[in-house]
């Protein structure tokens, strides 16, 4: 069996691979993929730990081809690169840890796409005291997934209907309403697996989803859902090519947005001043949070002091917020923790 979870957060991985020269394990947030010993038998394992009490993800590499657990039924979804995850849990209960509390309800929409010319879809989180006979109307979340994920993303990896729930129980935020749409504007930018090497399309893919966003799902939401169409009940942001979309569309419409967060974001054209035209300390100050985070260990930590540096020079207000931790769910979940009891003037 594999992988085991020890009571001591020690987790032993094992791969049956008799003919294989080489195994090794790629765990989120390793580095390098690390190397795995095999037995008589055939048998590759590997203990590591005791870990911190999160989910990673992982795959096995036996000799350089990628591959699944096939004795772990838990997928960490992705377009790209789909792996296995394993929980590890914690002595004392976890916000993104499914607890004895009200749930709410995540509901999930397809529609044809103008915009974009396809069928797409959305999720949509509804908190556990919604009754949709109810005039009560609520404020707006939309929260984006990164590069290579799809639409279920942040409920099926990342959590945040289980996050949401338990600081809802914990009155660390007003009951919301959040929007995780499909993040992008063209399939064409998946299907050359780069986000970067193809800045024409990647820009086509930023240019359609803001406006698929802003013309399509957003109207749809507020027809079918109890949402307020005010700038302070409305939030956008997301993680690395989400985080880019929440700031090229929350920026660039701070008459829609009140609240714009951006998580470890990444492939944000060069020229910050043509990206965001405009953008001053006038209008930086009608936000009532501007949020960056990032990894101190990601990839993408320069290119996000250099947005900050560049916002500075603008006079644009925002939160600094630098976390140990690369370029992984871990932090984003963290992220969505510490962000969401901001909004809407707290709880």
């Amino acid at each position: 069996m594999s992988p085991v979870v020890q009571p001591d957060g020690k987790v032993t991985f094992r791969f049956v691979a008799p003919n294989a020269k080489e195994v090794k394990l790629h765990f989120e947030g390793e580095p390098n993929p690390l190397d795995m010993t095999r037995d008589d038998a055939g048998v590759w394992s590997l203990t590591m730990g005791p870990l911190s009490p999160e989910i990673y993800g992982y795959e096995f590499i036996a000799d350089g081809v990628p591959l699944m657990d096939p004795n772990n039924s838990s997928i960490k979804p992705n377009l790209l690169n789909p792996q296995n995850m394993v929980r590890v849990p914690g002595a004392a209960p976890q916000l993104w840890e499914e607890a004895d509390v009200p749930h709410g309800v995540v509901h999930h929409h397809f529609y044809p796409s103008a915009v974009v010319g396809d069928q797409r879809d959305y999720y949509v989180y509804t908190p556990p005291e919604f009754n949709p006979k109810a005039k009560k109307k609520y404020p707006v979340f939309y929260l984006l997934h990164g590069y290579s994920d799809a639409a279920d993303g942040w409920t099926a990896v990342g959590q945040a209907n289980v996050i949401l729930d338990n600081l809802i129980a914990q009155k660390k935020i007003k009951p919301v309403i959040v929007v995780m749409p499909l993040g992008y504007g063209t399939m064409e930018i998946i299907k050359l697996r780069s986000l970067s090497q193809h800045p024409d399309i990647r820009q086509l893919n930023y240019d359609n989803f803001r406006k698929a966003l802003l013309t399509e799902v957003i109207p749809q939401v507020e027809k079918t859902y109890p949402v307020t169409a005010k700038r302070e009940d409305r939030a956008i942001a997301g993680l690395s090519m989400g985080g880019a979309e929440s700031l090229l569309t929350g920026l660039n419409n701070i008459d829609k947005f009140a609240y714009v967060g951006a998580f470890s974001s990444g492939g944000l054209p060069d020229g910050y001043a043509t990206s965001f035209p405009g953008l001053d300390a006038k209008q930086g100050t009608q936000l009532k949070v501007l949020w960056i985070a990032c990894g101190t260990s990601d990839r993408l930590i320069d290119d996000n002091r250099k947005l900050k540096a560049w916002l500075k020079s603008q006079n644009v207000p925002f939160t600094d917020i630098e976390t140990s931790g690369a370029h992984t769910w871990m932090v984003w979940r963290s992220n969505l923790i510490s962000f969401t009891p901001l909004l809407f003037n707290g709880k």
